[in-house]
């Protein structure tokens, strides 16, 4: 078992920054790949950034490429999105999620555990 605790969300304006964070507990919990997804009211959950276990390899969704940045410390078992220049439609819940590998990947199913989520709200 993986425990996953987002924490870092909140309201921000357009052009603004926020990081999250995501502790990470259990087993193997520093050897799976990490993502980042987050699902935007009456729309579908969407990851938009993964990174693998050891930060080699990140990948990044199209919308967010340039602006957020995945990062991860191992020592600290925690993952880290960085996320600058938000625009409104950023505005979403955003969720932390443990791979099934090593592996970097932006498949859903390629992911086992998942955290509580944590608001993040963009105004413009």
């Amino acid at each position: 078992q993986v425990q996953l605790v987002e924490s870092g969300g909140g309201l921000v304006q357009a052009g603004g920054s926020l990081r999250l964070s995501c502790a990470a507990s259990g087993r193997s919990s520093s050897t799976n790949a990490k993502g980042w997804f987050r699902q935007a009211p009456g729309k579908e959950r969407e990851c938009v950034a993964s990174i693998s276990w050891n930060g080699a390899t990140t990948y990044y969704s199209d919308p967010v490429q340039g602006r957020f940045t995945i990062s991860r410390d191992n020592a600290k078992n925690t993952v880290y999105l960085q996320m600058d220049s938000l625009k409104p439609e950023d505005t979403a819940v955003y969720y932390c999620a443990a791979g099934r590998s090593p592996f970097a990947t932006m498949f859903e199913n390629g992911y086992d555990y998942w955290g509580q989520g944590t608001q993040v709200t963009v105004s413009s």
